[in-house]
């Protein structure tokens, strides 16, 4: 049936409510260690730089495959590569649920991070052709809104859901709920609209026939500006996922004694910022053209946040939940780089761009938690709470002023990516 322009503009947003499900579901997935840190270290018997591990295992299969997702995307389109990505994450998750050891765990972990690789770039592919290029950061904004969504769902309505039912059974329930909505992606989402030919619709263009991989490839990977985009991805994402998604309830617990279910509402205001902060930069960028300019502010303020925590160790906690809020926040501005990456190269390797830079920024995500792990492990205090290892005030202020080091190198990258306006 030919859809009429009326009908298609209802339906695209349709089809994105059900591949944002999917990718709502593995952002919960991939920072439900945070939560779980404490059940875990106990399941599994590890120490800070296996628990890093463990978290980070996600994050491994998650970065090699995001240059690789997005050449599917754009070769295959983002129906097939999204509804198997959600399957195998599915899968994935309820091997986690059913482990009996370390080595299963992370293994199992890896898998639901191969089969979420996909979904992300999946969405961006499907805004290329079914939004206008003035909707773009806009779409952008709400699908990273969402995974600030599942973050959210995935500190203190996890921390509940994890007292009643335990750690293994919610995991199940969320590994289902993966394999259901990958039925919904096959049933429901098309990779394009079926009538292209509406001169009032600009949003609703197909694409051309497929170039060749290699011109493809050598037109990204050549691009200077794109290799600065995705070092700036992993500076930022791997200090946020570290600090937010797993470090950020043990500090609380360790220094101000604090329960999981209590530390977690602070982790829960930084995720609230991103889902705040993601959407908004996106509208403002769609509306001013200045994408650039909002990524270098974004940085700035990110350094200001991780600098004053790294100084004060121990800010009220009312200080704290603002600093995790900005910190997210400004994540938000941060992610228009898949925006600049889509201005400076053809629709037809959108997917491939986006996935070159992703890529980089999730080997930041894979790398940076480990780091932290052995710096904590050389200052536990030798002490542990219910079998979890407490680290020392000094520990957690090295970790924020590492992060902090990052965030400077991040802007060096912001200051360079807005000066040249054209790749190199």
């Amino acid at each position: 049936m030919v859809l009429t322009r009326l009908n298609t503009r209802h339906i695209r947003w349709v089809m994105w409510s059900v591949l944002a499900f999917a990718y709502l579901l593995m952002s919960f997935t991939r920072v439900s260690t945070a939560v779980l840190a404490e059940s875990l270290t106990l399941a599994f018997n590890v120490t800070a730089t296996e628990l890093g591990l463990l978290h980070s295992s996600f994050f491994y299969l998650y970065a090699a495959m995001q240059l690789p997702a997005g050449v599917f995307a754009d070769r295959y389109g983002p129906r097939r590569v999204a509804g198997t990505g959600t399957f195998v994450m599915g899968f994935g998750a309820v091997a986690f649920a059913m482990s009996d050891s370390f080595l299963v765990s992370f293994l199992a972990r890896a898998l639901v991070g191969f089969g979420g690789s996909v979904i992300f770039l999946a969405i961006l592919r499907f805004a290329v052709t079914w939004f206008r290029s003035d909707e773009y950061a806009t779409v952008t904004g709400l699908t990273i809104g969402v995974s600030a969504l599942g973050g959210i769902i995935a500190t203190t309505p996890l921390a509940i859901a994890t007292s009643v039912i335990g750690w293994r059974s919610s995991m199940l329930v969320i590994g289902s709920l993966c394999i259901v909505s990958a039925l919904f992606i096959f049933l429901s989402v098309r990779d394009r609209p079926v009538d292209t030919t509406d001169d009032e619709s600009p949003e609703l263009t197909a694409d051309d026939g497929p170039t060749s991989l290699r011109d493809d490839l050598r037109s990204v990977l050549s691009c200077s500006d794109v290799w600065a985009l995705g070092i700036l991805n992993f500076l930022i994402l791997g200090v946020n996922f570290t600090i937010i998604g797993l470090w950020g309830v043990p500090y609380l617990v360790h220094l101000y004694d604090l329960s999981v279910a209590r530390a977690s509402l602070y982790v829960l205001a930084g995720n609230v910022g991103l889902l705040i902060g993601s959407p908004l930069f996106g509208w403002v960028a769609d509306r001013t053209a200045a994408h650039t300019a909002l990524v270098l502010i974004s940085t700035l303020v990110f350094c200001v946040v991780f600098g004053t925590l790294s100084a004060l160790g121990t800010p009220p906690l009312v200080f704290v939940g603002i600093l995790f809020f900005m910190a997210m926040f400004v994540n938000g501005g941060v992610s228009l780089v898949f925006t600049v990456g889509r201005q400076r190269h053809p629709d037809e390797v959108s997917g491939t761009v986006s996935g070159t830079i992703n890529s980089v920024g999730y080997f930041g995500a894979a790398v940076v938690p480990a780091v932290m792990g052995v710096v904590l492990d050389v200052f536990w205090t030798g002490k542990t709470v219910d079998g979890t290892p407490v680290y020392s005030f000094t520990g957690y202020r090295v970790a924020f002023g590492i992060a902090t080091v990052a965030g400077f190198a991040a802007l060096a990258c912001a200051l360079w990516i807005h000066r040249i306006r054209r790749p190199s």
